[in-house]
């Protein structure tokens, strides 16, 4: 599987590491989190351009292999659970983390479908609207 460069924020990834307890999440998401942000590009969330996935972000995917397209926002684990959100530990959520508008993330659901979703568009990026301390 070919990875995309990804960048995240520095406050992002401070706040992602608060995550990293195994007591209250699934340790392979933990590492697989860990994972991504080991390959990212860590800048200052000052200067992150608009077209990047950050937390908080709400983002438009197009499903490449249903060519569905679908909108999410991409949250932390405890505001998970509402109508369009996606954790950061689920599967999709680490795929789409960093990602830049027009990028592509490929690989295989747990039931072995192969997933092709690509960034279509962000209308909401908090850093965009100096929106800091979501």
């Amino acid at each position: 599987m070919n990875m995309p460069n990804i960048v995240i924020t520095r406050l992002d990834a401070q706040r992602l590491e608060k995550l990293f307890d195994p007591m209250t999440y699934p340790l392979d998401s933990l590492e697989a989190l860990e994972a991504e942000m080991a390959r990212a590009r860590v800048i200052s969330h000052k200067r992150i351009q608009p077209d990047v996935v950050t937390m908080n972000s709400t983002v438009r995917l197009l499903d490449e292999t249903t060519e569905r397209e679908f909108l999410v926002t991409l949250v932390y684990p405890h505001n998970a659970g509402g109508p369009d959100t996606v954790s950061v530990l689920a599967p999709v959520g680490m795929a789409i983390l960093g990602l830049k508008i027009g990028q592509r993330i490929e690989w295989s659901s747990a039931h072995c479908r192969p997933l092709k979703l690509k960034v279509v568009d962000i209308p909401y990026q908090p850093e965009a609207n100096e929106e800091y301390h979501l």
